[in-house]
This record gives structure tokens, sequence and C-alpha cells, in this order.
């Protein structure tokens, strides 16, 4: 291949289809639906939301592995080790996702929660709200995070490593930052529901991915080129059937308390945008590829849901502060993290400008 091909192939830019360009407001639209549907129909809803393993909902997680396989068909495991070219993207989003994020949390949480909006919140709640909003940051996701990366053309080899590094770390470092920024003696982490979302959302979907890869590409690279088009759109429709039943699953309390939600939201928005922001920056400081700092970003800003809930029900119950603070960041993951996805696509000309 001649050194000018080689450069054309550099300078091409992925082309995003109309549906990707409105992509807000098919989830806005999801938003709107799903709630409509989860008050008009909660019965349809406790059923679907009653099919889980500690706290992991299944029909959730089968949305989930439409949308991850897809990412992990493009993974070929031989060529693993040239995630080593990426370490500085690597150490930058460890930064953001253990020695940031929890303390950004704990820091935004006691401005606004415990002396901004105190007077609007239930006063014997406030402790149980804060506690909620630092488990939900104290554990990087491990599934959504695939899709984020598959949406701004993340290089999914980074992606996959980083996840199962954060995994790992996860293993020993959640219950001590936890212990740590709650003041608490001991944690009582809910080791099934890590374990459980580990299995389903790395080990089962990696396996599957590999085998499907392996039984296509025996056919010629163009049947695996083929059914990454034809799943493309299909894990969109999932991310979006995936909204829609979150929202469904909170339908009734969204209206039963909206300003709670609301005023719980904004620290979580705000250390979302500042912590993908930060490590979108550093990496572009370290000049690490847009293909790269993309995902960093994004891993960097997203949470553990699964864990921070179940973690908050085992500490606190079902019908705590803590709980609910858990799920209002279950309801803003999605459309928030969209969002940074938008900002990192649309600002990559600006990232590669030096």
């Amino acid at each position: 291949m001649s050194l000018s091909n080689k450069v054309q192939q550099t300078n091409i830019k992925p082309v995003i289809g109309s549906f990707e360009k409105n992509l807000t407001w098919w989830v806005l639209a999801c938003i709107v639906v799903g709630v409509a549907i989860g008050k008009l129909f909660p019965e349809f809803f406790q059923i679907i939301g009653s099919l889980k393993i500690a706290e992991v909902n299944l029909p959730v997680a089968l949305l989930i592995w439409l949308m991850i396989i897809p990412m992990l068909l493009k993974v070929d495991f031989s060529s693993m080790k040239d995630v080593l070219t990426h370490s500085r993207g690597i150490g930058v989003t460890l930064f953001i996702n253990w020695f940031v994020k929890p303390f950004s949390m704990a820091l935004l949480a006691w401005i606004f929660i415990r002396h901004l909006f105190a007077g609007l919140l239930p006063i014997d709640q406030i402790d149980s709200y804060i506690a909620g909003l630092i488990l939900l940051a104290a554990a990087p996701c491990t599934a959504m995070v695939f899709v984020w990366s598959s949406l701004c053309n993340g290089d999914a080899k980074f992606t996959l490593s980083q996840v199962a590094i954060n995994d790992a770390i996860m293993l020993v470092a959640f219950a001590p930052i936890v212990a740590l920024l709650l003041g608490l003696s001991s944690i009582i982490v809910p080791w099934n529901t890590l374990f459980i979302s580990v299995i389903l959302f790395i080990i089962v979907p990696v396996v599957v991915s590999q085998i499907l890869r392996k039984l296509l590409l025996s056919k010629g690279q163009k049947a695996l080129d083929i059914t990454l088009k034809r799943l493309h759109p299909i894990s969109l429709a999932a991310l979006l059937a995936t909204l829609v039943l979150l929202f469904g699953f909170q339908g009734q309390q969204i209206l039963a308390q909206p300003m709670i939600i609301g005023l719980l939201a904004v620290p979580i928005i705000i250390q979302t945008y500042f912590n993908s922001m930060l490590a979108y920056w550093l990496n572009k400081k370290l000049k690490v590829a847009h293909c790269v700092a993309g995902p960093s970003a994004l891993i960097g800003a997203s949470n553990f849901f699964e864990l921070a809930v179940a973690t908050a029900i085992a500490l606190f119950g079902f019908n705590s502060g803590a709980a609910l603070a858990t799920v209002v960041g279950v309801l803003i993951e999605v459309p928030v993290m969209l969002s940074v996805v938008a900002i990192v696509n649309r600002s990559r000309n600006w990232y590669e400008s030096d």
C-alpha cells in the first residue's frame, strides 16, 4: 500500500446516518413514552422489573447484549497486545475513575444536597441521598460503555481492556472508597451483583462475539462486514428500548416526586460533564488518539448503576433516599452520556487540531 493511500484511509471520517443525527429526538421520545407507559401500565413494568438476578434485570441485560456484541465482533484478540500503545489513555481513565470521580461527587453532594438544596429536601433523608450519590460514583460502568464507545467510533480493544482493568480494581477498591467517603467502619458489598454483572456483561458477550466472529470469518471478511452492517440498526433499537424500560420502571416515581428527582439529578449531571471533559482534555494534552480519548472520557464519567442500586438497598433499604438517588443515576445515565458522545464526535477536529 502506498503512503498516499495510507494517508487517505487515515483521514476517512465515519459516516453518520440520519438515525444517529436525530438520536437526541429519539431519546426524548423514548423518555416520554417510557414514563407514560410506566404510569399507565405499572403492572407490566413490575413484572418486567421482577425478572432479575441480584438486582441485574435480565430483559435489560438481553438488550445490552444486542448493543455490546456488535462492537465486540470488531475485536481481534490476536492484536490485543496493541492496547499497550494506549497506556496514556488507560492511565487517564484510571486516574479519573478512582482518584477524581468518587471524591468530586462527594464534594458536589455536600455542596448541593447538604447546603444549597437542603431546604427543599426531606431533612431526615439528606444523609441517605448523599450516600446514594457517592455509591453511584464509586464504581465505573461495566456494560453501557461499550455502547458509548461504539457511538463515538472508539477503539474496541482499548474499551474492552479498560473495562477489564476497572473490574479487577473494583474488586478491591470499591468497598474501601465507599467506606471512607461514607464514614462507615465496614461496607456491605453485594458481591453476587458484581460477579453476575461481570459474567453477563463481559464474559458472555466476549465469548459469544468471538465464536460468531470466527464463524463469520471462515466465510470471508465480507461476511463479517455485512453482519456488522445489519446489526447496527438492531443495536441502536436496543438502546432506545433500554431507555423506554428504564424510564418505564420509574414512571410512577418520576411523576410522584419530580422535584426531588430533579434536585438529585443536578450533582449527577455536573459531575458527569466535569469528569468526562477533564478526561477528554487530559487525553488531548497527552496527545492520545481520538479513538481512545473518546471512550476514555466516557468510561471516566459513567457509572455501574446495578452495583450502586444493590449496595444502596443492602445498606439503607429499598425505600431509602440512597436507593432513590442511585435510581436517579440510572435515569440520567443514558441521555447525559449520549450528549457526551455528541460532544466528543463534534469536537474531533478541535481535538486533532494539534
